[in-house]
């Protein structure tokens, strides 16, 4: 007997960018262009194309696109059940539209609406609420994307490291390793130039300058059960870009996995 879905779940937002409507669409409807400030994607870029976006090491989320309208509106739907591992008759599709409005100045208004169905369990509701202030930082990523690296293609640098701790302890460790100031603070982030873009919950974005120039995220992720994940994502723009993440990916990865944490 199948599940009926008809509970309602709904997330809208919206956030100005710098750059004319075909700058923005490239980067939110290509797979060069979400890869550049969201996470690793495989796009066919027509209504009707397949969507895979990579989430993490043996993780994905796949999906096709349901709405095509260039520059202005792009649908897409993912397989909210199989992200969740659940029954596909439990969760309609998690559905996401783009819309993109041009402004007076040189920018634009991307309004972003995603919605689903589900059956009220306790847990499509933590998800939902979980959404907005784990996608929504992604957007800060892209406004400097399109402020200092429009039509680039990125590389990527991702590590991380599971501790037991409090993930306000594990935060303030990382900031202070890091040497992560306020906002517009110049830093050294363990060899690499840059300037403190965002500071948020557990998190910062700094726009590195040199060597290599990009786009860090740096965070502290709560992941229940007295467990924190410290992580660290970059999207690099350069051709020395590769080398860098050859030579600086393991180095970051054992320094994460040595933080001591308290509890």
């Amino acid at each position: 007997m199948s599940t009926i879905t008809n509970v309602p779940y709904r997330l809208e937002f919206s956030v100005e960018v710098p750059g004319t409507p075909e700058q923005v669409w490239e980067a939110i409807a290509t797979a060069k262009g979400m890869s550049a400030w969201f996470t690793p994607t495989e796009m066919e870029e027509r209504e009707g194309g397949s969507l895979h976006f990579t989430m993490g090491p043996e993780m994905g989320s796949d999906g096709q696109v349901t709405g095509w309208d260039p520059p202005r509106r792009i649908v897409y739907e993912e397989d909210w059940a199989a992200l969740m591992g659940k029954d596909p008759d439990a969760l309609s599709p998690l559905t996401s539209e783009f819309l993109v409005e041009a402004q007076s100045g040189g920018t634009c208004v991307v309004r972003v609406t995603s919605s689903g169905f589900g059956t009220g369990a306790d847990w499509e509701s933590q998800w939902w609420d979980t959404l907005a202030p784990g996608w929504m930082p992604s957007f800060d990523n892209l406004r400097l994307y399109l402020a200092r690296f429009p039509g680039q293609e990125a590389t990527h640098l991702e590590a991380s490291a599971i501790h037991p701790g409090d993930p306000d302890a594990l935060w303030s460790t990382m900031r202070t390793a890091l040497g992560l100031g306020d906002e517009g603070a110049t830093v050294d982030v363990r060899g690499a130039a840059g300037t403190v873009e965002r500071v948020g919950e557990r998190r910062a974005l700094v726009r590195l300058t040199a060597p290599v120039p990009g786009i860090l995220n740096v965070i502290a992720w709560d992941l229940g059960d007295g467990k924190v994940m410290a992580s660290v994502r970059a999207f690099l723009f350069s051709a020395d870009a590769a080398d860098y993440v050859r030579r600086e990916e393991p180095a970051w990865q054992e320094w994460l996995q040595g933080l001591a944490v308290t509890a």
